[in-house]
């Protein structure tokens, strides 16, 4: 994003509703200018729009941020959940913590899966997977080498949290198994210095799907 967008978007943040003339006073730029990267901002849905009118004289559009724009700026999620991992683990014992993730996966999968579970085939149900898994930050694709169905992810978007707490793998691999109604194993990971995650597919009935934890040769948490 441009450093001018990306001032807006700080302005609105601090200010919470501005006219496209008082961010170019602010901004020491033209109204002109500040309509054009408005409407740029609009077209990405991080900014909105409204006609506003206090008594007397003529209405006046002011600017503000939707939801989508909260995205831009710095989040401490990752670190909030790494520390409620912390405690978790400080009163929990380690099978307890395994059934959360389990449950978590559970949920996921019911909660975005019926897409998935309603395609025929296991290779129509990875493509809506692919896009599942995309809603859910990782970027992902498969293929098929030989009779071998592999699914790739290329991003991890809890990279934070995995590197102190490297169990959560163990919920993307559950996910994939629950929705797939598959057997999945994974044969690499991003977190041992891998490319990115590789889980190798195979069919299997609803009830036989594993969900053993798996104890991959990570590096040592920080």
């Amino acid at each position: 994003m441009s450093q001018t967008r990306q001032q807006i978007l700080q302005r609105l943040k601090e200010r919470g509703r501005m006219t496209a003339a008082q961010l170019a006073e602010e901004l020491g730029l033209t109204p002109v200018t500040v309509h054009y990267h408005l409407n740029i901002l609009q077209r990405q849905g991080l900014v909105d729009a409204q006609v506003e009118r206090r008594g007397v004289g003529r209405p006046r559009l002011v600017f503000f941020l939707r939801e989508e724009a909260l995205s831009q700026f710095p989040q401490g999620y990752h670190r909030l959940a790494a520390r409620l991992l912390n405690e978790l683990k400080s009163r929990l014992p380690e099978e307890e913590i395994h059934r959360l993730f389990i449950a978590m996966a559970q949920e996921i999968a019911v909660e975005h899966g019926e897409r998935v579970r309603a395609c025929r085939t296991l290779e129509e149900k990875l493509e809506a997977l692919v896009e599942l898994l995309g809603e859910e930050g990782f970027l992902a694709r498969w293929e098929r080498l030989g009779n071998e169905l592999r699914l790739h992810q290329y991003n991890c978007p809890y990279n934070y949290v995995v590197h102190h707490h490297p169990e959560v793998c163990d919920l993307d691999r559950t996910l994939i198994a629950l929705t797939l109604e598959a057997d999945v194993e994974r044969s690499s990971c991003i977190l041992s210095g891998d490319l990115c995650c590789t889980f190798i597919i195979r069919t299997a009935a609803p009830s036989s799907v594993s969900f053993q934890r798996e104890e991959p040769s990570y590096p040592s948490a920080a």
